[in-house]
């Protein structure tokens, strides 16, 4: 007897249908036939067992699955659930009628009991797409599907109650979600600017740069502060949108990091990678294509301490994320697009022994060993970073005094308002939601300047030897700094402190 199974698999991070046909026929043999990987092959062994933990078995006969399409390659162990569904309908074990009406997805452990799956909210996604009534999954993955709307999501902890529901032995509900679901939560109240003491040219940098959605990197001596602030920064950050929320979340879902029994991710990633992290790692892909650390710092911020100290070729599969906000991994089997809106946030010493231009300690490097440390980050990538800015000690006044700083909260609360302006410019963009994301043709229509701000900044490109892009660069940080003076004509102070931020250029610093 045949009998049609539906499951689901992610190409990149979008889903499509798995078909499994099963056939039973006379013989002994069991064959899973349509490009399965090992895990897949495995999976007899798995129902098997299972199986014969409820009283039942699989056929001694010949058995006959195909995954279709057969010239796709299918991976994990997903395909478990809905193989013994397939296995216990074509044997007349259960009924067939409801089978086409859902898409079933689950691992299976040898007791019987459903272990949780990765991509299960872009699959949920596509089933919804393609008019299926719901989804059969382990319940670990149900809130996260549940978050697709038009969906009957049932989520169950053991085989039997999957042959109990499809029986219509027992009655279950689908899973459904509180309307809260999509409130922020605080991970960490401990992290507020208010804790910091000075740094308020750091501190102002970063306003600028969450209000723009602008990389920045900072330099400074060991102890300065750099990872402090950097982890700090998600706090002025602006909530994400739904939309976002959802792009994020599937990234995760892909990657296997949505927590079990979470729904939304309704905060900004962030990741900051120690620095032996291979190329691979950072933008993705390997045998099993999977989204790498830019990727899933989407809609949040990507960290890299020490930059220096990362591998050249790790450092310089940036450019292209930076520059169109997506990645592209091709290989001789595959090729794959991950969305990569970041924000990087970068930190590095000044020198190898860390106190290069520092205001007490003297530096013990020679001048040749500092420009080699500094050439450890390219002219290209360093034009793709907007903001440059030194961190200096704070004096020991500063770290002893009570008073407190201006707390996250109200800085937040003037990067929201910056971010409303752009979300009313580039309404009529899509896929343009802050300053940064600016391409050239618009930066002639919104970052019109007056004459004193052109003499202004020809003066600075011809004294620094800037490049055309960041030329570019420092008119969109004007911009930003003008949305956050609330003006709607970028003026001269606008041009003068964005020009500041290039003060970092590794060919003038320190001059």
């Amino acid at each position: 007897m045949l009998v049609k199974t539906f499951g689901g698999a992610v190409y990149g991070i979008n889903a499509f249908s798995i078909t499994i046909e099963v056939n039973i026929l006379p013989g002994a043999k069991f064959l899973i036939v349509g490009l399965p990987d090992n895990a897949v092959k495995e999976s007899q062994q798995r129902i098997d067992s299972a199986l014969r933990e409820i009283g039942l078995k699989i056929p001694g006969k010949r058995i006959i699955i195909n995954m279709a399409p057969a010239d796709v390659k299918k991976e994990g162990s997903a395909f478990d659930l809905p193989i013994c569904i397939g296995i216990l309908a074509a044997n007349e074990q259960l009924p067939k009628e409801e089978l086409e009406r859902y898409l079933i997805m689950g691992e299976l452990s040898l007791d019987g009991l459903l272990r949780p799956v990765k991509g299960v909210l872009p699959i949920a996604i596509h089933a919804k797409e393609e008019g299926y009534k719901g989804i059969i999954l382990p319940r670990q993955n149900a809130n996260e599907a549940a978050v697709v709307d038009g969906l009957d999501i049932f989520g169950f902890q053991h085989l039997n109650e999957v042959i109990a529901f499809l029986k219509k032995e027992k009655t279950y509900s689908p899973t459904t979600l509180p309307s809260s679901i999509f409130n922020p939560v605080i991970e960490d109240s401990l992290l507020d600017f208010k804790d910091v003491k000075g740094q308020e040219k750091v501190k102002r940098a970063m306003e600028v740069a969450c209000a723009g959605g602008h990389n920045m990197i900072m330099i400074g001596p060991p102890g300065s502060g750099k990872t402090m602030l950097a982890r700090r920064l998600p706090t002025i950050l602006p909530p994400m949108t739904l939309e976002e929320s959802l792009e994020t979340t599937k990234i995760h879902s892909v990657a296997g990091k949505v927590p079990y029994n979470h729904a939304l991710i309704t905060n900004r990633p962030f990741r900051a990678p120690h620095h032996t992290i291979s190329d691979i790692a950072l933008v993705g892909g390997g045998v099993y294509p999977q989204p790498g650390e830019i990727s899933l710092a989407h809609h949040g911020v990507l960290f890299l301490d020490e930059l220096p100290e990362f591998k050249r070729s790790v450092l310089e599969v940036l450019r292209q994320p930076l520059e169109d906000r997506k990645i592209c991994v091709s290989r001789a089997k595959f090729s794959v697009e991950y969305p990569a809106n970041i924000m990087l946030i970068a930190s590095m010493n000044p020198c190898p022994c860390g106190y290069y231009n520092h205001p007490t300690k003297e530096c013990t490097c020679s001048p040749g060993s500092v420009q080699k440390y500094l050439a450890k980050i390219s002219g290209p990538l360093l034009d793709r970073i907007d903001i440059h800015t030194e961190v200096t000690p704070v004096e020991l006044d500063k770290i002893t005094s009570p008073r407190e700083s201006e707390p996250s909260a109200a800085i937040q609360q003037r990067v929201i308002a910056a971010r409303e302006i752009q979300n009313d410019r580039y309404r009529e963009y899509p896929g343009i939601y802050c300053n940064a994301q600016m391409p050239a043709p618009l930066l002639r229509k919104f970052c019109v300047l007056n004459d004193d701000c052109t003499r202004l900044l020809k003066l600075a490109m011809q004294r620094f030897g800037l490049s055309a892009r960041a030329y570019d660069r420092i008119l969109k940080l004007a911009r930003t700094i003008a949305d956050l003076d609330n003006q709607s004509n970028i003026r001269p102070e606008h041009i003068a402190e964005a020009i500041q931020y290039r003060s970092l250029d590794r060919d003038n610093w320190g001059n």
